[in-house]
């Protein structure tokens, strides 16, 4: 064998093991450098500079303290979202309607916190964001059910369930749980200031950072050192295998749906709860769908999550600044992500292929 030839020399186990681990780590590294350089030959079309923009992209998402905090605040929703994809596509399934159950998790918790607004602080606040996850569990765990029960398709369902979720959420900011006071845009009563929430000290960055980047070491911890885990992997490898061997795949799918919607929902908390203040249009801003884009950028990896989400959080946050100084649209950092998306899709196919990453094509 190719592989056997260098055993026996002091990198024989170190050198497979170290290409194995660095093939989900260098391409997609390459597909996004990809998706950059394909998107710099757009802008040239467009008599544009791609180098004054991603200088501006610097500045505007890394530059500067102000940068950086803008940057975080955005991280936050993206951290949630890209878990709500990252959890089920251990199981091989692909959900990508993180944005109704994170739209209808901020109207749940502006509701709950009108209702609770003579609480304390310390009751309200754990219940508002308790209401945020069931409701975000509920839906998402919807597509899952009915992938499980029905068989039906869990990217389409959990994508129209999203566009259900946002004409519920305007129909309810509008109609039942519109603040009379709201004339120009449609809200629920602003939260008391008591019940908003604040920043980490020293960082001038709301807490739904801090909680994101707990939620993705947990779910780290759940996918890699768990039972729960090492079955939802063997499920999504080979469901009938897994089936055969006695493994609860229909649980496994309920509960890891769930838990991403839960997840998603909270990101529509702190939304609400630290940073809009109430619950109205602007909760459905896109995060759930540029949570797709970091999820499948981070390989589905919870700890990976955290860097590449600030990435994009930070390509998002100088949006404003090119618009300005390039007279370009503000959707053009979506048209980046487009880009860089299907470079992202398109990579899958090396996999396996390259040799520098597969031992067994390695030559004496």
């Amino acid at each position: 064998m190719a592989e056997q030839a260098i055993i026996g020399r002091p990198e024989g186990v170190f050198l497979p093991a170290l290409a194995r681990r660095a093939e989900p780590v260098v391409i997609p590294l390459l597909a996004l450098l990809a998706g950059l350089a394909a998107f710099g030959l757009f802008l040239l079309t467009q008599g544009k500079s791609p180098a004054q923009f991603f200088s501006l992209v610097w500045q505007g998402g890394f530059g500067s303290a102000f940068s950086w905090q803008n940057t975080l605040s955005r991280t936050a929703p993206l951290l949630f979202a890209a878990l709500c994809v990252a959890l089920p596509a251990r199981l091989g399934l692909v959900v990508i309607g993180g944005e109704g159950a994170i739209v209808l998790g901020g109207v749940a918790a502006g509701a709950l916190g009108v209702v609770l607004s003579g609480a304390p602080a310390a009751v309200a606040l754990p219940l508002m964001g308790l209401g945020a996850m069931l409701v975000g569990a509920v839906w998402i765990g919807a597509a899952g059910a009915l992938r499980h029960y029905r068989g039906v398709n869990e990217t389409i369902s959990s994508l129209l369930l999203a566009y259900i979720a946002i004409a519920l959420m305007n129909h309810l900011i509008e109609g039942p749980l519109r603040d009379p006071s709201s004339l120009n845009k449609p809200s629920t009563a602003l939260l008391p200031e008591t019940l908003r929430i604040g920043g980490i000290p020293g960082l001038d960055v709301h807490w739904g950072l801090a909680f994101g980047v707990l939620a993705c070491v947990i779910s780290w911890v759940l996918i890699d050192r768990t039972t729960w885990g090492f079955a939802a992997r063997i499920a999504g490898g080979n469901v009938r295998a897994a089936q055969v061997q006695g493994l609860p795949v229909g649980r496994l799918i309920l509960g890891f749906t769930g838990l991403a919607g839960a997840f998603a929902g909270l990101a529509g908390l702190f939304e609400v709860g630290a940073v809009h203040g109430s619950a109205n249009g602007s909760l459905a801003s896109g995060y759930g769908y540029t949570g797709i884009l970091v999820a499948f950028l981070a390989r589905h990896n919870p700890l990976v999550i955290i860097p590449v989400a600030i990435l994009l959080a930070g390509f998002e946050a100088s949006s404003g600044l090119i618009q300005r100084r390039m007279d370009l649209p503000d959707a053009t950092v979506l048209v980046l992500q487009g880009f860089v998306f299907i470079a992202i899709l398109m990579s899958d196919a090396l996999y396996g292929r390259l040799k520098p990453f597969v031992p067994e094509k390695w030559r004496r």
